[in-house]
C-alpha cells in the first residue's frame, strides 16, 4: 500500500464552490471569506471571527493588537512549531519558553513561575487536537498574585487590565472543553487551515474573538479587518460595488487578508464538519486505540476525558522506553512499508535558530522525552478500514523488530561482559 500522511480533504462540493467562485468573477477577499467567519462562529460559537492567510500572520496581528512590542515577554511552550515563537520575534518581544506536562500541553506550573511584570501575553498550544486547560490558566492569569504584577502600557491592555490568553488552536478546530467549544476559553482562538489541518483552505487562518464583555466586539472585528488590508478604510470589493475609489490609510497595518478563492475550499468542507469529517477522524483515532491498547510499549494519546475532547488532528503514538535513534529506525521501517508517518515536534530549542539565541533543550526534559519516542500516524477522513488496520500491523511489526534487535543488541553485550569477567578472573 501507498498510505499519504495527511491529503486534504476535496470532494465535488468543494470543487464546485471553488468553481462558482472563479465563475463569479471575485476571487480576492470578499462574500465567501464572509460566509466561512460566520460558519466559525457558528461552529465555535465565539462572539466573531477574522480570516487572514495563516496562523502566523494571525498571531502576529493579535499580538501587535495587543501592544506587544519591544521588551515584552509571552509565554510560549517549548514544544510546539516555530511559528508560535515567531510571531512573538516578529513583534520585537521575547519568547519566554516553558517545559510541558506528560499531554503535550504547557505546564500551568512552569507558566506560573515564568510570569513577571513583563508579561503581556500567554500562547498555549494545543497538540494534535487535545486542547489545553484554559480554564485553569485563565485562574492563574486572574490570582491578585499575578494579576497584581501586569502593567498596562496600550489602550487594549487597559482595558483588559490582565495577560491575554491566546489558544494557539492549530490543530485544535471542534475540540471540546468542559462541556463547550474549547475555542471559547480562551481571550483569542487562532486556527491554521493549512493544507493538513481538518479544515484547510490551501493557506489560511482564523482569529476568534472572545473578549470580555468591556470589549465591543463588533468595533474590535472591523478594525481588525482593516489592520489585515494595510489599514485601508475600504477595501476592493466595496469599491467595486459603488463605494466609490477614494480611500485612506488610518495606520500602519499587515497585508495578510484571506482571499475568496481560498475561503471556497474551506467553506465546502466546514459545512460537513461536525456530521461527516469530524467523527471520521475520530473512528480512525479509536481503531488506532484498539489496535494497540494491548501493547505494553505503546503510550497512547489521550483522546477524551470528564473535561476535554481532542478534534482528533494527529494520533501521536508514543514508544515507552526507546531513544531518540530507535524511534527513528521505527520510523524508516514504517516508511520503507509504504506508510508516511511524522513526528509533531522537533522542539524548538533543538533547532538551530532558537539555539543561536540561547534556548537549550536541557531546560525542557518532558519536551524532549516526549519528542524523542513520538510518531505521528495518518488520520483523515479519507482513510479506510482496511487502511488503517494496515498502518497499525505496520506499526507493531516495526516497533517488535525495534525492540527485538535492541533486545539481542543487550544480550551480547551482557555476554561479552561476563566474559570479560570471567577471563579476568581466570587470569587473577
Amino acid at each position: 500500500m501507498n498510505i499519504p500522511f495527511s491529503p486534504p480533504y476535496i470532494d465535488q462540493t468543494v470543487i464546485d464552490e471553488v468553481t462558482d467562485t472563479l465563475n463569479s468573477k471575485w476571487i480576492t477577499t470578499g462574500p465567501k471569506v464572509v460566509e466561512l467567519e460566520k460558519e466559525v462562529v457558528k461552529l465555535t460559537t465565539s462572539k466573531k471571527a477574522i480570516c487572514v492567510n495563516s496562523w502566523t500572520s494571525g498571531a502576529i496581528l493579535m499580538l501587535k493588537w495587543y501592544g506587544v512590542k519591544a521588551g515584552d515577554e509571552v509565554i510560549i511552550p517549548a514544544y510546539t512549531y516555530c511559528a508560535t515563537a515567531l510571531a512573538v520575534l516578529h513583534c520585537g518581544a521575547t519568547p519566554v519558553m516553558v517545559d510541558i506536562d506528560d499531554d503535550f500541553c504547557i505546564s500551568t506550573i512552569a507558566v506560573k513561575k515564568a510570569i513577571t511584570s513583563k508579561t503581556k501575553a500567554i500562547i498555549a498550544v494545543d497538540i494534535a487536537g487535545w486542547p489545553c486547560d484554559y480554564p485553569k490558566l485563565m485562574r492563574i492569569i486572574k490570582s491578585p498574585e499575578i494579576s497584581g504584577l501586569f502593567i498596562s502600557e496600550s489602550i487594549k491592555q487597559r482595558n483588559l487590565n490582565r495577560i491575554l490568553l491566546i489558544a494557539d488552536a492549530a490543530h485544535s478546530l471542534g475540540a471540546k472543553s468542559y462541556g463547550h467549544p474549547s475555542a471559547i476559553k480562551s481571550d483569542i482562538t487562532i486556527f491554521s487551515f493549512h493544507a493538513v489541518k481538518n479544515i484547510t483552505t490551501a493557506e489560511g487562518g482564523c482569529v476568534c474573538l472572545n473578549l470580555p464583555d468591556n470589549f465591543n466586539v463588533e468595533e474590535e472585528y472591523k478594525y481588525l479587518k482593516i489592520y489585515t488590508l494595510n489599514g485601508q478604510n475600504k477595501d476592493a470589493l466595496s469599491k467595486s460595488l459603488g463605494a466609490g475609489w477614494r480611500y485612506d490609510i488610518l495606520f500602519q497595518g499587515l497585508k495578510i487578508n484571506m482571499p475568496d478563492i481560498c475561503a471556497a475550499i474551506g467553506l465546502a468542507q466546514i459545512r460537513k464538519y461536525q456530521n461527516k469529517l469530524l467523527p471520521l477522524r475520530k473512528g480512525v483515532a479509536l481503531q488506532y486505540c484498539k489496535g494497540f491498547k494491548d501493547k505494553a510499549w505503546a503510550i497512547l494519546p489521550t483522546l477524551i476525558d470528564r473535561g476535554r475532547e481532542s478534534s482528533y488532528h494527529l494520533f501521536p503514538l508514543r514508544i515507552k522506553g526507546i531513544t531518540e535513534q530507535q524511534r527513528d529506525n521505527i520510523i524508516d521501517e514504517i516508511t520503507s512499508n509504504g506508510v508516511a508517518v511524522n513526528v509533531h515536534f522537533i522542539p524548538m530549542p533543538m533547532l538551530t535558530y532558537f539555539k543561536s539565541l540561547g534556548y537549550n533543550i536541557d531546560d525542557y526534559p518532558k519536551a524532549y522525552k516526549n519528542y524523542s519516542c513520538e510518531i505521528s500516524l495518518p488520520i483523515y477522513s479519507q482513510l479506510i478500514d482496511e487502511e488503517v488496520q494496515f498502518i497499525i500491523n505496520s506499526v507493531i511489526i516495526a516497533v517488535e523488530n525495534q525492540l527485538t534487535y535492541v533486545t539481542m543488541e543487550q544480550l551480547t553485550l551482557d555476554a561479552e561482559k561476563q566474559l570479560i569477567d570471567f577471563n579476568m578472573y581466570q587470569h587473577g
